[in-house]
């Protein structure tokens, strides 16, 4: 792969003794953005001005002298007019679409499992606040890439935020194919448990393994994200109606599986006590372990944590600015689905049948079967956008100012083929190779996405704020400044939080699981089904 490691980018601006990355002095955006604090969120509705010149490896582009954002925006689509494969096509809608593909997901079914941790109240509670700092945390991703829409991925964004660093390129690199690769073996894997389930395991689960791999594979090979919305958008609509027959289901079902009347049951297989009616609780229960409600918390925020793939999307779309309009939509629409659908299941299956997924908490098989065929769409598609996320990284890297890129060539199409061969190649090993596969990639969640989700997105909006306001930009702040960039200095808290407390919870559950004799084998034939 042909990349360029000279990837620190010369000071070409106005030269500062604390940062090396200026915007010119006279540049109309600090102009019209010096003394305020809300940038693109702000009454003048300015997109503001860079924090860094175009890094060297993406000077290929060819943008001429252009400083501003609309500048090489325009510069972009003048160059792919005449392409056969053009990437900045994607529409807000389209955008909407991928975004639901990717947060409307399998996800929503451990909701009522995490409620069941934390209580219902807690529960709903941190559902809406981590629906809002995703949010926020999105729209400085995006205002990020305006600013910046030469960017192409969070690689770029990763560099540019640490001032121009080979290792801050190199180290983002790896996080990132890393989390896109787990999380693609986690869509291998419980393809594999839907197949075990709907024929009652009449293969061996490698075999499933492997049928599923190939199919998100043929799946994945659609080059642009414009051709892969339409896609998205029969996934998410799938996935919706999944979601709500399987609450449907749980609320007009007699019972729960392995519902047992006598609330005094004890379990032959494990000696706990459980039975009864189905308990549903405002709080935690007490002695409510510090592991398990951590992992609770943490399942709720990755299941919305996503930003990774935002400036990827933002890259593809003809219109930037309208990204507010597909992020908002989302947004509503998981808080309404994610709090709903798990606060009925919850009700219905209670604190002792909850299963994770909650179509395992459904006592009736055809039910549960129905309900969870309706996300084969998401079981494979999900996996497919992290994928294709994964190959452009690599494929643009290798291709980029070629026409196997932008053109229909035997090379081109070859080598787009063979990355993500590879890519699910690496999905399907980590899938059965790895014994404590949830909880591992509980662990690389805790490592990745406290930065992907957090870290990056109050660094990027501190670095944004200085752009726009100079040396003196602390000094000449208004109180809504500072209200600001405490709530974002409070975000890398929380990022660091993540790193610290999740990874902390995810590997002492890995030892637990070992304790527990819970830890799988590998390429195993055992059933995985619900």
């Amino acid at each position: 792969m042909a990349m360029n490691n000279d990837r620190t980018a010369p000071n070409t601006l106005t030269k500062d003794p604390e940062y090396d990355h200026k915007l010119p002095s006279s540049s109309p955006d600090r102009d019209a953005e010096k003394g305020t604090s809300g940038g693109r969120f702000s009454a003048t509705n300015k997109v503001g001005g860079r924090i860094a010149p175009v890094l060297p490896h993406l000077k290929g582009y060819d943008f001429g002298d252009s400083d501003g954002g609309s500048d090489i925006l325009g510069k972009q689509i003048e160059l792919e007019a005449g392409n056969d494969i053009q990437y900045r096509t994607c529409s807000w809608p389209k955008t909407a679409a991928l975004l639901f593909s990717e947060y409307i997901c399998l996800a929503i079914m451990s909701f009522p499992y995490s409620y069941s941790i934390l209580g219902l109240v807690p529960g709903l509670i941190l559902t809406v606040v981590i629906a809002a700092l995703v949010l926020y945390t999105s729209l400085v991703v995006w205002e990020f890439c305006l600013r910046h829409p030469e960017v192409r991925d969070v690689c770029d964004i990763g560099q540019m935020l640490f001032w121009g660093k080979t290792w801050a390129w190199y180290a983002t690199a790896v996080m990132f194919v890393l989390n896109n690769t787990f999380i693609q073996g986690l869509h291998v894997l419980v393809s594999a448990k839907y197949l075990n389930t709907i024929t009652n395991h009449s293969q061996c689960t490698v075999t499933f393994s492997v049928i599923a791999a190939i199919i998100c594979w043929i799946c994945s090979l659609p080059r642009t994200f414009s051709t892969l919305a339409k896609l998205a958008t029969a996934s998410a609509i799938f996935t919706f109606i999944s979601v709500l027959l399987a609450a449907i289901f749980a609320g007009i079902e007699d019972h729960p599986a392995n519902y047992h009347a006598d609330p005094n049951y004890v379990d032959p297989a494990t000696g706990s006590h459980w039975g009864g009616e189905p308990i549903v609780t405002a709080i935690p229960l007490p002695g409510t372990t510090f592991v398990a409600g951590m992992s609770a918390f943490l399942n709720i925020s990755y299941t919305f944590i996503g930003q990774i793939t935002i400036p990827s999307f933002i890259a593809e779309m003809k219109e930037p600015k309208d990204f507010p309009k597909a992020l908002w939509c989302v947004t509503i629409a998981e808080i309404f689905v994610f709090g709903i659908v798990g606060a009925v299941v919850y009700a219905f299956t209670g604190n002792q049948y909850n299963t994770s997924p909650a179509f395992g908490s459904l006592g009736n098989d055809i039910f549960k079967k129905v309900a969870f065929s309706f996300m084969i769409p998401t079981l494979i598609f999900l996996g497919v956008l992290y994928a294709s996320v994964s190959s452009r990284f690599i494929f643009f890297r290798i291709f980029e100012g070629t026409r196997h890129k932008s053109s229909h060539t035997v090379v081109g199409w070859a080598a787009w083929a063979g990355i993500l061969a590879a890519t699910w190649l690496g999905a399907f090993i980590i899938a059965e190779v790895i014994p404590f596969f949830s909880d591992l990639l509980s662990l690389m969640s805790s490592l990745f996405d406290s930065f992907f989700g957090f870290i990056f997105w109050g660094v990027a909006y501190i670095r944004m704020r200085k752009a726009d306001g100079g040396i003196n930009w602390l000094k000449d702040a208004t109180p809504y400044g500072y209200a600001m960039l405490a709530l974002n200095v409070f975000i890398i808290i929380i990022g660091f939080y993540f790193l610290g407390a999740g990874t902390y919870t995810s590997v002492q559950s890995i030892i637990d699981s070992y304790a527990a004799g819970t830890v799988s084998g590998v390429f195993t034939c055992a059933s995985n089904g619900l």
